[in-house]
């Protein structure tokens, strides 16, 4: 399982490091063609916004994976080891419940709902665009699983901040 979290942690580091050079790259055709050319692109503005979405969703799933998300640590660090494992254990499953009910399932309908609405500039569906939201959380759920099971052997977490090796 731990081949499989570097491969992700890999696969997924990259592609936020696309998403976000896209972005940049989109960003600035946008200033260059608005304000030395006086044309504005309607495509590169909706598709960057989109892109920022999309970014957000997918390198906070990649955050959590490594974690170094936020938390307030204080009262955890000063328990037993025994009891500190539970909760990291309790804190994964609600975690995992969050992700199932509000990411998953609620991601799946708006997603669906969506299919049926195009993006007016794109002329895509925008349940394609909606569609990162479940993805994400079955990326979170992987993390918290593979969480887990190193809390139940005891061992402790490595927090790896390295994208590209």
């Amino acid at each position: 399982m731990n081949n499989i979290k570097l491969k992700l942690d890999k696969i997924l580091g990259w592609f936020c490091v696309i998403l976000f050079s896209l972005m940049v790259i989109l960003t600035t055709y946008q200033v260059v063609v608005r304000y030395v050319f006086s044309k504005p692109s309607a495509y590169s503005e909706t598709l960057a916004r989109y892109l920022f979405v999309w970014l957000i969703l997918y390198s906070s799933a990649y955050v959590f994976g490594q974690k170094d998300h936020i938390n307030i640590g204080y009262l955890k660090e000063k328990m037993p080891e025994s009891v500190k494992q539970k909760v990291n254990i309790a804190i994964e499953l609600i975690t995992i419940a969050f992700s199932i009910l509000v990411l998953i399932y609620g991601g799946i309908k708006v997603s669906t709902l969506n299919m049926l609405q195009f993006d007016s500039i794109l002329n895509i569906p925008t349940g394609y665009i909606y569609s990162c939201i479940p993805i994400a959380g079955i990326l979170i759920i992987f993390y918290s699983i593979y969480n887990i099971a190193l809390y139940a052997k005891g061992e402790e977490i490595v927090e790896d901040s390295a994208i590209i090796d």
